[in-house]
């Protein structure tokens, strides 16, 4: 019998990509402005005419690309994120929200290769670790994923969802001790992180025999 543990799918926020590298390209000013105002629709008209004016500027198609997915429009997201790609655009931002996309489409092999170049290219930073960290979990690679998440807490200790998706691994992996440590920290550090509550009462019955289930719990639920 499975046992259903809450974890959290946490897809980190979208960022502004840098130039090719770092500053190599510029975006339109006025592009940008309506893209950081947050008015999407002037965005993707002023960066579609910059790109008709410079079809190489792959800056303008991440950039388009963004406010593409920020719509709900992720089929075209995802293409002016190749088309970037295509024109040489090496930014770690670039490649997680590419492999965020893939996850969310379920092609997790394609968004475990995106989110492995963000850890490469952005190796100081915790959410790139993090996620990829949630993609090896998906794989069932579990090793992997929880090297990955120690890596991003790491970076960054105070990540409530790390530190449940960490437990969350270690009971995947038939440590409950350890999985029950990390979650009654948590919840003794915030009370109020619901997702390790749940997840602390329900490794509780099982200790307590209330829930009979295998040595390796599996078929987590997922927290919205």
């Amino acid at each position: 019998m499975a046992v259903a543990i809450v974890t959290l799918w946490a897809a980190m926020p979208l960022a502004k990509a840098a130039g090719l590298k770092a500053d190599d390209q510029v975006c339109d000013p006025i592009a940008d402005y309506y893209l950081g105002m947050e008015d999407y629709p002037q965005a993707i008209r002023r960066h579609e005419a910059v790109i008709r004016d410079h079809p190489d500027n792959a800056l303008a198609y991440y950039h388009l690309g963004f406010a593409y997915g920020v719509t709900g429009d992720h089929r075209n997201e995802l293409i002016d994120y190749q088309k970037a790609v295509e024109l040489g655009l090496n930014d770690w931002q670039l490649f997680l929200n590419m492999g965020l996309l893939y996850l969310d489409n379920g092609r997790i092999d394609r968004a475990t290769e995106m989110l492995r170049l963000a850890a490469l290219l952005g190796p100081y930073h915790p959410e790139g670790h993090f996620n990829l960290g949630l993609a090896y979990e998906r794989l069932g690679n579990l090793p992997q994923a929880e090297q990955e998440l120690l890596l991003s807490l790491r970076l960054d200790p105070d990540q409530n969802d790390a530190r449940n998706q960490l437990g969350v691994i270690y009971a995947e992996e038939g440590n409950l001790a350890r999985a029950h440590q990390e979650w009654s920290d948590l919840v003794n550090a915030d009370p109020d992180y619901s997702p390790a509550r749940a997840n602390l009462a329900i490794l509780q019955r099982v200790e307590l025999g209330q829930i009979k289930g295998p040595r390796q719990l599996t078929g987590f639920a997922h927290a919205p």
